[in-house]
């Protein structure tokens, strides 16, 4: 028998969370495998954890005070499945991803192919049109599913295994990231100790990108409010995170780069085109 702890952070989508442990237990039990499930409940005031014990009461729920955000809870909800087995597998799943009928046996299969010393991405797909949406990444952007495994660089964090072997040698997400990056940065820090990344053959579930880019890029959002979201963990690229996460992966020149050219266009985004 091998053991998989599945790890998802949540704040006010219960209906959402609902229907992603749905899919996720359709899919269980695994023969081989137990699989248990560690849920961050960051500050929920919409009955989500109520919910979650009342239809899937062997659900491991930990209480956050709603400033965790995605990286801070997913650190939360790793750390609590470590001190509690030593798990062979741990599967990253955002409640807003709905994955496919053997989705997590696709996972585990192809982790198998790499004698699960690497980290596995279901790419993801969008319900209404036949586009990637989240994935893997290399320097030609993100990669879509061929038919084969695909090695990348780094990933979107919806769905990721991540086998007993890499957590070892990598250990946890980063805490000095709140919300978005950290995903980005496991995946550069797998790889700059000579660990690999491989993207799925085909798309194992759906998720829809957001809408609309973040506010402090867009010129219709007066100047104060688009400062306001730049420094939020919700803008997704707060200045001193994104400044480390780059100095870390690409150098202290992009970082100081970049630093300054999101400043500029938080003041000017008219400057960028769409």
């Amino acid at each position: 028998m091998k053991y998989i702890a599945t790890l998802l952070t949540v704040h006010n989508r219960k209906e959402k969370t609902l229907a992603c442990l749905g899919n996720l237990y359709k899919q269980l039990p695994i023969p081989g495998y137990q699989t248990d499930v560690y849920l961050t409940d960051d500050g929920c005031t919409d009955g989500t954890s109520e919910a979650v014990k009342a239809r899937f009461p062997q659900v491991h729920i930990i209480k956050g005070d709603g400033n965790l955000f995605w990286n801070r809870g997913m650190y939360t909800a790793w750390k609590a499945a470590a001190e509690t087995w030593n798990y062979d597998f741990y599967l990253w799943l955002n409640d807003d991803t709905f994955l496919f009928e053997h989705a997590i046996s696709t996972l585990l299969e192809d982790a198998s192919k790499k004698n699960n010393q690497s980290i596995i991405i279901a790419p993801i797909t969008s319900k209404f049109q036949n586009v990637t949406t989240y994935s893997g990444h290399n320097q030609n952007g993100m990669i879509t599913p061929n038919g084969h495994l695909q090695e990348c660089d780094t990933f979107n964090g919806n769905c990721v295994l991540i086998p007993k072997y890499v957590f070892k040698k990598v250990g946890n997400l980063d805490w000095k990231f709140k919300h978005a990056i950290g995903d980005m940065d496991y995946g550069y820090r797998a790889r700059h100790i000579g660990l690999h990344n491989y993207v799925s053959a085909t798309y194992l579930g759906t998720c829809e990108n957001n809408p609309l880019p973040p506010a402090w890029t867009r010129k219709e959002v007066p100047l104060k409010k688009r400062i306001r979201n730049l420094y939020s963990p919700l803008g997704y690229a707060e200045p001193i995170p994104f400044f480390l996460y780059e100095k870390r992966n690409f150098g202290i020149l992009t970082a100081i780069k970049h630093f300054f050219t999101i400043h500029v266009r938080v003041l000017f985004p008219q400057l960028w085109k769409k």
